[in-house]
C-alpha cells in the first residue's frame, strides 16, 4: 500500500492543477454568462479565446492523469482505508462538482444567446414589415405623375 503513496501524491498534484484550471474556467463561464445576458457579444470572442487555451491545458493535464487514475482505481479496494486516498477521492468529487457548475453556467449562456438570436430575428422581421408598409404608404401618398409616364413612354 505504501507503494501507492507517491502515485497518490502525483495524482493529487494533478487534480489540484486541474482544480485551478476549473476555477479559472468557472470564472470565465460566469463572465460569459454576464456578457451574453448584456448582449456584449464582442467581448465574448475574447473570452472564448482564453477559454480555449485553458481547456487545452486542462486536456493536457487530464491525459497525463488518466493512467494514474486507472492504476489507483484498480487498487482502490486496498487503498480505500488510506487517509491520502480519501483526500484525493474528495478532491476528485470537488472537481466533478465544479465541472457541473461550469456546464450549468454554459447552459445559461447558451439560453441567453438563443434569446438574443430570437430578438434579433424578431427585430429584422419587424423592420422588413415596416419597410413594406412604408413602401405601400409611399405609393399611396406619392402616386406617379401621369406626365412623367407619358414622357417615359415617348422617350
Amino acid at each position: 500500500m505504501t507503494d501507492f503513496l507517491p502515485l497518490i501524491a502525483e495524482y493529487r498534484a494533478g487534480l489540484e492543477a486541474e482544480m485551478a484550471m476549473l476555477r479559472h474556467l468557472a470564472g470565465l463561464a460566469a463572465r460569459e454568462r454576464e456578457v451574453t445576458a448584456a448582449r456584449q457579444l464582442d467581448v465574448l470572442d475574447e473570452l472564448t479565446d482564453v477559454r480555449e487555451r485553458v481547456m487545452a491545458t486542462l486536456v493536457t493535464i487530464e491525459s497525463q492523469l488518466r493512467p494514474i487514475r486507472q492504476a489507483l482505481a484498480e487498487a482502490r479496494p486496498h487503498l480505500a482505508r488510506l487517509e491520502e486516498f480519501k483526500e484525493v477521492a474528495d478532491l476528485h468529487q470537488q472537481a466533478a462538482a465544479l465541472v457541473g457548475e461550469i456546464v450549468a453556467s454554459d447552459e445559461q449562456s447558451m439560453a441567453a444567446l438563443r434569446q438574443a438570436e430570437h430578438a434579433r430575428r424578431f427585430a429584422a422581421e419587424s423592420l422588413e414589415k415596416g419597410e413594406s408598409t412604408l413602401a405601400a404608404y409611399r405609393r399611396v401618398v406619392m402616386p406617379a405623375l401621369p406626365n412623367a409616364t407619358l414622357v417615359n413612354r415617348r422617350g
